[in-house]
């Protein structure tokens, strides 16, 4: 079983900063509470409060397929916080989610999300032995 990183990137929208920090705080609550296998979720404000990263680590697809379901419904409050320019996904993501994360490209910005497909190493966690 692979593990899966996601990582996405946007421009924070002119004023929108506190609000956004609010917001983004609120999901990741959220996101705690209701996803366990969640290995990781955390977010990222440059110095200047332009942009924002966010990376989450999934034990397998499954797992970003489960986030999806579970906190997608939740990416729209966010329309008018950020504009949304890269999903990079490193592993093997489904179709289904695949699906879902450029939905969630067009709702929130434009591009597209970049796939990564493993190539070399290994995996030391303790859901892989």
């Amino acid at each position: 079983m692979q593990p899966l990183v996601y990582i996405d990137c946007s421009e924070v929208r002119e004023g929108a900063l506190e609000q956004l920090r609010d917001a983004i705080r609120g999901l990741a609550d959220f996101i705690e509470e209701n996803e366990p296998q969640l290995i990781s979720y955390s977010v990222y404000f440059s110095e200047d409060g332009r942009q924002m990263t966010v990376v989450h680590v999934h034990a397998d697809s499954a797992s970003l397929d489960y986030h999806m379901d579970v906190a997608g419904p939740r990416f729209e409050r966010f329309a008018d916080l950020l504009t949304l320019s890269s999903i990079h996904i490193y592993g093997e993501p489904s179709d289904k989610a695949l699906g879902q994360l450029r939905d969630k490209l067009r709702a929130l910005g434009s591009g597209d999300v970049i796939v990564h497909r493993p190539h070399a190493g290994f995996n030391r966690s303790s859901s892989s032995r």
